[in-house]
């Protein structure tokens, strides 16, 4: 009895000590939480003050909250301050090609890496992963240099070819995950109804890859949609900017009204938020189920 009693003791302390770290855990990631969010409330209720308040108040607001004045026209000033209207659909245009093509290309070269015999597949996938060593803005000079040579700069091609070009080494790892776990026996079985490549690619392979496929387009959309240097550096007119290359030429050009510009600020922000609010459990699901084999 007297040892009953002592295991169960010992049962109730490691309960015990683990619903303590439990608690720990759970504050620590409060916190954290409260730390992240932060930046987006801070945002946000800048967009919605004027002038006076951000000027001669502390950044939590007056007193150390939200604006004394919600000022929600500083929405469509921003709206109509400048084309936005233009550098928004610029910007989904320019995403989602790249978003396209990045996926497309991606899906038919690790199709070809991963499930066709031939000798230099492996250095071929070798070379691409080089492409996740190098930075984007850090090869912009000799980009530029090509871009301007084919007299391509002020256009949409010109950024979303080095979009796609720096989007694909990622896009190949992910899609290189999914794709060895396809069994090899549901191509060989096409090929014995009589599919050629193409129609197994097409009809077999690509509906097994939805998984990739939407994991590959989150992480271009999110990659692409904010990038700055690239898009600042190649669109040098209004026509084809995109959102964050845009508003870069409102500061102190259209405006010099901060709500406004916190505004369009949030207007640029709000597609990734709701985006990853939509899609983060398809990140996790789809990160979690490309690394598990078998």
């Amino acid at each position: 009895m007297a040892t009953k009693k002592s295991v169960n003791l010992e049962q109730y302390q490691v309960r015990k000590s683990k619903g303590w770290v439990n608690v720990l855990i759970s504050i620590f990631l409060a916190i954290w939480a409260i730390i992240n969010l932060f930046p987006l409330y801070w945002m946000f209720t800048f967009a919605l003050k004027d002038n006076p308040q951000i000027l001669h108040t502390n950044m939590f607001g007056p007193p150390d909250g939200p604006p004394s004045k919600w000022f929600w026209s500083n929405f469509k000033e921003a709206w109509s301050t400048g084309p936005i209207d233009k550098f928004f659909i610029n910007s989904i245009i320019i995403t989602g090609s790249t978003i396209v093509i990045t996926t497309l290309a991606a899906m038919m070269a690790s199709y070809a890496i991963t499930r066709i015999k031939w000798r230099f597949s492996e250095s071929v996938n070798r070379i691409f992963m080089l492409g996740i060593t190098i930075p984007m803005q850090a090869s912009i000079i000799p980009v530029y240099l090509v871009v301007s040579k084919l007299h391509l700069i002020n256009t949409p091609i010109s950024v979303i070819i080095p979009y796609s070009a720096f989007s694909l080494a990622m896009a190949l790892l992910i899609c290189n995950g999914f794709m060895i776990q396809i069994p090899k026996e549901l191509d060989e079985a096409a090929y014995i109804d009589g599919c050629g490549r193409g129609r197994v690619f097409f009809s077999v392979i690509l509906p097994l890859m939805k998984p990739a496929v939407a994991t590959t387009a989150i992480y271009t959309f999110l990659q692409c949609w904010n990038e700055l240097m690239i898009a600042s550096t190649f669109l040098t007119g209004e026509k084809y900017m995109t959102l964050p290359a845009g508003m870069a030429q409102l500061f102190g050009s259209h405006t010099t009204e901060w709500g406004p510009i916190g505004a369009s600020l949030v207007i640029a922000t709000l597609p990734t938020i709701v985006f990853y609010i939509l899609f983060s459990r398809r990140i996790q699901d789809s990160f979690i189920a490309g690394a598990v084999k078998g």
